[in-house]
C-alpha cells in the first residue's frame, strides 16, 4: 500500500493510473475506520482495478461548536485495517495542503442540502461540497463509494457530482450496524455504556415507521408521531430532528405516495447520532 499526504503527488499518480488504463476507485473518509468504512472499500474494489481511500478530518464542515478537535484521530490503526483491506492508495493530505492560506472558494448545493441537517448543522454540507470537490480534483476516481447512513449527504454528493459535471460514478454503500443495531460511526466512540444501551432507541423508533408503514399506513404524521414517542422513552436522548421527506427531493410529504427517506438526529448525552430508513413499496 502506497501511503501519499501530498494532494500534487496524489493527483500525478491519479493521472498516471489513468494514463494506464485503470480504474480508480474512490473512498472518502474522516478516519478512525471502522466496519462499516471497510465495506465501503470492498464495494470499490468490485467496480475498479485501484482503491484510493482518504483520510482527512475537513475543518470547514464543523461548526464553532462542533467536535473537530474532539474528532477521533487514530493513523497507526486505520493504515492498520487499510493493508489488512488491500486498500491500494492511502491519502492522507494535512488542513494546510488542501486549504492553502488564503483560500476562499466554496461550492454550495442549495436545494436537498437545506433541510435535516443542512437546517441544525448550518454551513455544514457547505463544506462536505468543497472538500469532496477538491478531493474529486486530486483523487480523478471513476467511482466514488459513499455509506447510505449519510443519506442526505450520499444525495447532496450526487446532485453536485451531476450539476457540475465530474464524470464519477457515485456508488451508494448499505449502512452496516453492530449486532444490536446500532448504525456504525466512529462517534459510537463517545458512548458511555448506559448512552451506548440507550442509543438502540433509534433503530427501534426507525423499525417503528418501518412497521406500521408494513401494516398500510401512509399518513407521515402517524409515523412521525409514533416515532418521537419511542424516542422520549429513553431518558438521555434528546431530539434534533425526525423527518419524514421525499426520497429524491427530500421535501417534507405529507401522505407517503413514493419513496421517502425517513431520517433522525438524536443527541444521547452530548453525542449526536444520525440514522435512517427508505420507505417504499415492495417490488
Amino acid at each position: 500500500m502506497r501511503i501519499i499526504h501530498s494532494s500534487k503527488e496524489m493527483q500525478n499518480a491519479a493521472l498516471e493510473l489513468r494514463r494506464a488504463g485503470r480504474r480508480i476507485g474512490f473512498v472518502p473518509t474522516m478516519g478512525y475506520l471502522h466496519e462499516g468504512h471497510l465495506s465501503l472499500v470492498r464495494l470499490a474494489q468490485q467496480h475498479a482495478d485501484v482503491v484510493v481511500l482518504s483520510l482527512f478530518v475537513n475543518p470547514t464542515q464543523f461548526g464553532p461548536q462542533e467536535d473537530f478537535s474532539k474528532y477521533p484521530r487514530d493513523f497507526a490503526r486505520d493504515e492498520a485495517l487499510c493493508r489488512d483491506a488491500r486498500v491500494d492508495i492511502l491519502f492522507n493530505p494535512t488542513p494546510e495542503d488542501m486549504y492553502p492560506e488564503g483560500h476562499s472558494t466554496f461550492v454550495e448545493e442549495n436545494a436537498l442540502s437545506r433541510g435535516l441537517c443542512g437546517a441544525s448543522r448550518p454551513g455544514h454540507f457547505r463544506g462536505v461540497a468543497i472538500v469532496v470537490a477538491k478531493l474529486f480534483n486530486i483523487v480523478l476516481p471513476d467511482v466514488a463509494v459513499f455509506g447510505e447512513k449519510d443519506a442526505q449527504q450520499l444525495r447532496v454528493i450526487r446532485r453536485m457530482t451531476r450539476d457540475l459535471g465530474f464524470g464519477v460514478r457515485i456508488i451508494p454503500g448499505p449502512t452496516l450496524r453492530e449486532p444490536d443495531g446500532l448504525a456504525m460511526s466512529s462517534r459510537n466512540k463517545y458512548l458511555g455504556p448506559e448512552e451506548r444501551i440507550q442509543a438502540l432507541v433509534l433503530k427501534r423508533s426507525l423499525d417503528k415507521a418501518v412497521a406500521l408503514y408494513g401494516t398500510g399506513e401512509r399518513r407521515a404524521e402517524v409515523l412521525h408521531t409514533a416515532m418521537v414517542a419511542m424516542l422520549k422513552s429513553a431518558p438521555l436522548a434528546r431530539i434534533d430532528y425526525v423527518e419524514i421527506v421525499d426520497d429524491e427531493t427530500l421535501e417534507r410529504v405529507t401522505v407517503i405516495e413514493r419513496p421517502a427517506l425517513v431520517a433522525l438526529a438524536v443527541f444521547i448525552g452530548k453525542t449526536r447520532l444520525i440514522d435512517n430508513v427508505v420507505l417504499r413499496q415492495p417490488t
